[in-house]
């Protein structure tokens, strides 16, 4: 039952509506995680003075940040499907 302090979801009454909650469990955490990451590397760069030498020619991390968000995508969209595949 819903409370006036409570963040999180209403107790389901299906099995599907349990499905949601933790879907969107999920997709919470990984934004969560997304945000977190972001906060660091961004914060780490304002107080960060030096630079690094060898990272002049970023092919590595240009890949690297073109396959995770990719890769993040997937991890969203599949648990996604699946319960689109479930209402139906």
């Amino acid at each position: 039952m819903s409370t006036w302090n409570t963040i999180l979801l209403q107790d389901s009454a299906s099995p599907l509506m349990e499905q949601l909650m933790l879907f969107h469990d999920h997709t919470l955490l990984i934004l969560i995680i997304i945000t977190i990451l972001v906060s660091q590397m961004l914060i780490s760069m304002i107080f960060n003075k030096y630079t690094h030498r060898f990272l002049l020619d970023g092919q590595l991390i240009e890949t690297i940040w073109t396959i995770l968000p990719a890769f993040i995508l997937i991890l969203i969209a599949l648990p996604s499907l699946r319960l689109l595949y479930i209402m139906d």
